[in-house]
């Protein structure tokens, strides 16, 4: 017994023991609170509810919705509505902290400047603070229809939101959408392939004809195969009662969310590819305009290659950052899935710990899902030892 007590061994397994016992005691006492009080209340705990009639309107839906329709119905309205800003958002923060953390590095001092002014004003400002900025002072700002009766297209920008041209679908698309993806996919292989191959004896601009040649080819095949160009463009129009139809409309909400979550995260990706890039070694550099490499090829083929094996641990964070700052889309009244749940499905059903446990699965859901992605794309870029 006293040698038992003495091995580090034993205490090491009691106290886990120790630690999970005291975790269940906790829930179970949590548990045993909430029955309580939902016994009291006369009301029983589980989801039920979502399968009863929502009685409230959404203001922005990408799939079909009514208030005669269920809560399920309008937490996957919510759902979808948090999904286009995450993904819109994180593919326009890369774009932004791609451009700025390079153009930190740039021998051009103005170019330099205005990329360190914007890092520092925007990442040292709150994100709530700037997301009201951008809804009340610039999209709220735009003109009034109803000011401005004579106002004319293609592009609308009034304080109803942003009206844009954009493609309307027709028989055949999803054909000619696959094929594309295809010959898409097939260009991104190409380039990888003849990166690889032609490092050495690089040809600016062959490699790319290669790849937009395959992208021009599945979509000329396509168009052989459905006879017909599967989109028309749709221009947005004014009615007589003054009311926008057609072409791609974003409401303020979503207009003010993209941009204040873009420009936010987009300020500490700057700051990240920054890091990255000067974290590889100069002689890389060097070697690389010894071959005759230009500027954007040697970055391309050369430097950020090897600055994604730094970059991408801390980009993650910022991606897993984005998706969870959608949440406060609630201070505009965007109605993501937080809004959808936390606000009209809670107060009318007064479910709130299940609502908070829905919420609480979304996030944890969609954050895993993008961990597992970069964590995938973090292998993918080490160096393999052999």
């Amino acid at each position: 017994m006293i040698k038992l007590l003495r091995d580090d061994r034993f205490w090491k397994i009691a106290g886990q023991a120790i630690a999970l016992i005291s975790v269940i005691a906790v829930i179970a006492i949590l548990w045993d609170n909430l029955t309580a009080n939902y016994a009291q209340l006369g009301i029983n705990f589980g989801f039920d509810f979502l399968n009863s009639q929502a009685s409230f309107d959404i203001g922005e839906k990408v799939i079909d919705y009514n208030p005669e329709n269920s809560y399920k119905q309008a937490y996957w309205v919510g759902l979808f509505n948090s999904l286009r800003v995450m993904i819109i958002g994180i593919v326009l923060a890369t774009i932004a902290g791609l451009t700025v953390g390079i153009a930190r590095l740039s021998n051009n001092w103005l170019l330099r400047t205005l990329a360190g002014l914007y890092v520092e004003v925007i990442r040292n400002t709150p994100l709530l603070l700037q997301l009201f900025f951008w809804y009340f002072a610039v999209f709220i700002a735009f003109p009034k229809l109803e000011e401005n009766p004579q106002m004319s297209g293609p592009v609308y920008l009034t304080n109803r939101g942003i009206a844009l041209p954009w493609l309307a679908t027709l028989p055949g698309f999803e054909i000619w959408l696959i094929l594309l993806a295809v010959g898409c996919l097939g260009a991104i292989g190409l380039w990888l392939w003849r990166d690889r191959v032609m490092l050495e004896q690089a040809q600016p601009g062959r490699h790319l004809f290669w790849a937009l040649g395959a992208i021009g080819l599945s979509a000329i095949l396509a168009l052989i195969i459905t006879r017909n160009l599967p989109f028309r463009l749709d221009i947005p129009r004014l009615t007589a009662d003054l009311q926008l139809e057609g072409g791609l409309q974003l409401s303020p909400e979503f207009a003010a969310l993209v941009t204040g979550l873009s420009l936010y995260t987009g300020s500490y990706i700057a700051e990240i590819v920054r890091a990255g890039i000067q974290s590889v070694p100069k002689g890389q550099s060097e070697a690389a305009k010894s071959l005759g490499l230009q500027s954007g090829t040697m970055m391309r083929l050369v430097i950020l290659p090897q600055a994604l094996r730094v970059i991408i641990p801390p980009l993650t964070s910022q991606y897993l950052n984005l998706a969870k700052n959608s949440s406060l889309a609630v201070a505009i009244a965007y109605p993501d899935v937080y809004f959808v749940v936390a606000s009209p499905t809670l107060n009318q059903t007064g479910r709130a710990i299940e609502a908070m446990l829905i919420i609480m699965v979304t996030y944890l859901t969609i954050s895993l899902i993008i961990s597992l992605f970069m964590n995938w794309y973090n292998q993918s870029v080490q160096l393999k030892e052999r």
